[in-house]
């Protein structure tokens, strides 16, 4: 089994305080709100959403895949640190063990805040992922950051 890993940094005007609590906390009742073609659904299937819970995220009509289960492994609300890992579903492809991601929001010098992530690919075997493959994953989650964004200066009295 191989580990591919990439960051990755995407600056917002939203605080980071506000961000954390649409895009983390309230993402399963947010996303499928303002991107219902992209997620469907997110349903807790074990716990109670805090570390060691289990989500089952429903895609919508203009995914090409149709679901996945992730674990959340912590949650860090003063921090705003978010981790979790993909470990079940058909966006695994059949070539990932899993996938795990580390989001950190920290405040930007400008009054929003700067979103860090990082990806860790644990491949099966000795497959190998491509960059391509990455770019759009990369693509996917600047798309749903966006969306909350975008939502939050709709919206500037949410959250």
């Amino acid at each position: 089994m191989g580990v591919i890993s990439y960051e990755h940094e995407i600056i917002s005007s939203i605080p980071p305080a506000k961000m954390f609590k649409a895009f983390i906390l309230d993402s399963d009742n947010l996303i499928p709100k303002v991107l219902p073609q992209a997620i469907k659904c997110v349903e807790i299937i074990e716990g109670d959403g805090g570390p060691g819970s289990i989500k089952k995220i429903t895609f919508g009509e203009g995914s090409q895949f149709n679901y996945v289960k992730h674990r959340v492994d912590g949650i860090d609300k003063e921090n705003f640190t978010y981790s979790y890992s993909v470990i079940e579903g058909d966006a695994l492809m059949g070539t990932l063990e899993s996938i795990s991601y580390e989001v950190k929001l920290v405040a930007s010098p400008s009054g929003g805040s700067i979103c860090k992530s990082t990806s860790k690919y644990h491949t099966k075997g000795d497959f190998e992922i491509t960059e391509d493959q990455i770019k759009a994953g990369k693509e996917k989650a600047l798309g749903l950051f966006k969306a909350v964004e975008a939502y939050l200066l709709a919206n500037p009295d949410a959250y």
